[in-house]
């Protein structure tokens, strides 16, 4: 009887490893798919993070354009109003 005792308790044990097996083996079937979603995730990202400093650089570039036109304006007008200032200051040395 001791033996037939022993054969169930191995047979018992046998099967809460297997299921214990089979938990594991799900685990990491949902490691893997858990990892692919992170992993698609950081790709995806990285893709938005690439187009979002070629869209930032594109209107960085822009912006220093816009800058270098506007600052060419203002010392345009300045001059133009230097011009006029001495054309005044003239005027007023001749009455």
């Amino acid at each position: 009887m001791d033996s037939h005792e022993e054969i169930k308790s191995l047979k018992e044990e046998l099967r809460l490893t297997k299921y214990r097996v089979g938990e594991l083996e799900q685990r990491i079937e949902h490691l893997r798919v858990s990892r692919r979603v992170l992993m698609n995730l950081l790709e995806k990202v990285e893709r938005e993070k690439v187009t979002l400093v070629h869209k930032l650089e594109k209107e960085n570039i822009r912006l220093q354009r816009d800058n270098t036109r506007f600052a060419k304006w203002i010392f345009s007008k300045n001059r133009e109003i230097m011009k006029l200032q001495e054309k005044i200051e003239e005027n007023q040395e001749k009455a």
